[in-house]
């Protein structure tokens, strides 16, 4: 009974530890598969190819974030909502959302740190004094515990600069950002 006990707990443990950035190793990146070729023999000649579509969305960043302030408005959406899934279970962005093991992050920009409603915060975010900025969520996303020392939030951050970007400009998108 004890083994079963312990072994449903490391169990647990790994999942959280997976769902909140895991153990801090960077996944090997897949190598890019290069765009197939379109016949255009039929195509209207005023309108762009679809490898040329393809290149102006991936230079401009995605029609989602097309009004954030740079970086973001470049950012890739799939890979942000992709990277948000590291979050999602302990925060949620709806307005009204459910508070989990993290507080709600609707309406994160611009709000002081440790004054969300129903979420209790530790000392160090409580004693903290900035307000939530993409630069600033940046800062904290590279690695929360060095950021702000004393923080209780177990998650290991997102090491890859061009990860922090696109979640950061996700966020934004669901949680009511207006530029300042």
């Amino acid at each position: 009974m004890r083994t079963s006990i312990a072994a449903i707990a490391l169990a647990m443990g790994l999942s959280v530890v997976t769902a909140c950035g895991g153990s801090g190793e960077e996944p090997a990146e897949a190598a890019p598969t290069p765009p197939a070729e379109t016949d255009t023999s039929d195509a209207d000649a005023s309108a762009p190819a679809e490898t040329e579509t393809a290149e102006l969305t991936e230079a401009s960043g995605s029609a989602e974030f097309a009004g954030l302030p740079e970086p973001y408005a470049s950012a890739d959406f799939d890979r942000g909502k992709r990277v948000f899934f590291q979050c999602q279970s302990c925060h949620t962005l709806t307005e009204g959302g459910d508070v989990v093991l993290g507080p709600n992050l609707y309406g994160l920009f611009g709000r002081e740190v440790g004054t969300s409603g129903d979420f209790e915060y530790s000392t160090a975010l409580q004693e903290a004094d900035f307000e939530w900025t993409p630069e600033k969520l940046d800062q904290w996303l590279t690695r929360p515990r060095d950021f702000l020392p004393g923080n209780n939030m177990s998650f290991a951050g997102v090491q890859r600069p061009d990860d922090r970007t696109a979640v950061i400009a996700y966020v934004m998108t669901q949680t009511g950002y207006e530029a300042p």
